[in-house]
């Protein structure tokens, strides 16, 4: 198996650390505002990525990270006028519904910036006494010049990322590339420390989480291209200061993603959050195609383009059904699984996954067409199986297309649950809204009595 390491600007053959387990630490939400589909871009690559290990038999510890104290955090909860944590909590609650409504397996531990501040503080103390940090009449500071392959990440010499700095000069700072390791204020969130009230920066709090549960060395780190410089370079810069140790063995960075050409903003009025993509596109629709660009490589959001994964998953699906998938088959057939495997090894390379799939489906056409229906059943089947990786085509082939989405019957009783919550409350505009949408999923509802029935249209 293969990995580009970011590290490295390569390729490299994956060697984890130990040899049937594996490490994996992802920068995960701030959480001051709802998850837009940027983000869906690379938590469902690294999902998928830590979904195709298991698959090849590794035991993988799945690491992702909340920040939840932030100034955006404290910024956003004084307009709202309410407390941050009131705050923090309500965007996890909706990263977390947005993340399900995606088919995201959850982590085996995301821990939270402000339950870990001990062992930031830790942290901190310790570059403190090593030299590599240095306390001011303002904040922490680490000394990036302590460090002498600052920049290794990033590629740049420190006198390249000195020049090309946008960060404000503090006048306490040693040099220009200096970051805060604790902010010292007695304003908003904050927590005695030995260099008085404050807060954590941001950086420090990912190289203590991911060390408490990790390990001071471990496999892979990744997150967006964003976070490369300075967040993940800053991140090197203090862990291997602290322990002497490597941090990350393999970086992982997923491309960026952009609106019919031009940047996502706000300002220019095409910011798409996850729920309203859900809004336009079924789950699984939206999930096949931000899997369908590698994820190392920019991605072009188009409603066109959407439109046309939606098409192209309603083929697989197609082709499934009509078969009994429950059925014994003693027919067996591992040669679109090995070369599934075969491109997937090489950096996760999901676009070539893909066309295994279609090939796969190909096939099972042909067997239907010529009657050969036990051996279109365990290609049907081990179809199904090398999906799974990717979290596509689990869903009852025949209530898919019923629809054209991949809307099962939990979800549309959920939602009609959640119509009828409003309604109780006279909340009369969200009870249509979820009766719309509904709709638009070929989905009927049926009032009378003070019951909802549903059928598919």
């Amino acid at each position: 198996m293969k990995i580009f390491n970011s590290l490295k600007s390569e390729k490299e053959d994956f060697i984890p650390l130990k040899e049937e387990e594996i490490s994996i630490y992802v920068c995960g939400m701030t959480v001051y505002d709802d998850c837009h589909i940027g983000h869906a871009r690379t938590f469902l690559s690294f999902d998928s990525i830590v979904r195709y290990l298991r698959f090849r038999g590794f035991k993988v510890n799945y690491i992702r990270n909340i920040t939840d104290v932030d100034d955006k955090i404290l910024k956003r909860s004084e307009e709202l006028n309410i407390e941050p944590s009131e705050l923090t909590q309500k965007y996890i609650e909706e990263m977390d519904n947005d993340f399900e409504s995606l088919s995201m397996i959850t982590p085996d531990l995301e821990p939270r910036a402000t339950e870990n501040i001990d062992s930031i503080i830790n942290l901190i103390s310790k570059l403190i006494e090593k030299g590599n940090a240095y306390v001011t009449d303002s904040d922490v500071f680490f000394d990036t010049a302590s460090y002498l392959e600052y920049g290794k990440l990033s590629n740049r010499k420190i006198e390249e990322l000195i020049s090309g700095s946008r960060v404000e000069v503090d006048p306490e700072k040693k040099n220009k590339t200096d970051f805060v390791l604790w902010k010292r204020t007695k304003e908003g969130l904050n927590w005695d420390s030995p260099w008085g009230p404050g807060r954590p920066g941001w950086h420090i709090e990912c190289s203590a989480m991911s060390m408490d549960a990790l390990g001071e060395t471990f496999d892979i780190h990744g997150g967006g291209l964003d976070l490369k410089f300075p967040h993940h370079e800053n991140e090197i810069a203090q862990s291997e200061c602290a322990t002497n140790k490597e941090f990350a063995r393999y970086w992982m960075h997923t491309g960026p993603l952009r609106i019919e050409d031009e940047k996502m903003s706000k300002s220019l009025g095409n910011y798409i959050t996850i729920k309203d993509a859900l809004r336009n596109f079924s789950s699984e629709a939206l999930r096949f195609f931000l899997l369908s660009t590698h994820y190392r490589n920019p991605i072009n959001f188009k409603e066109s383009s959407v439109k046309e994964a939606q098409v192209s998953l309603n083929k697989l699906y197609t082709s499934l059904a009509g078969l009994d998938l429950d059925k014994e088959i003693s027919l067996s057939t591992n040669e679109s699984k090995k070369e599934f495997m075969k491109v997937m090894d090489d950096d996760f390379n999901i676009p070539g996954s893909l066309a295994v799939l279609f090939n796969l489906s190909k096939e099972i056409n042909v067997k239907k067409d010529n009657g050969d229906i036990e051996e279109a059943i365990a290609l049907a089947k081990e179809l199904i199986d090398i999906a799974e990786p990717l979290g596509l085509l689990q869903q009852n082939p025949e209530d898919y297309l019923k629809t054209g989405v991949n809307v099962s019957s939990d979800e549309i009783d959920k939602m009609i649950a959640e119509r009828s919550t409003a309604r109780e409350k006279k909340d009369f505009k969200e009870a249509d809204r979820i009766r719309d949408e509904l709709q638009s999923l070929g989905v009927v509802l049926e009032d009378s009595n003070n019951n909802t029935t549903w059928r598919r249209a």
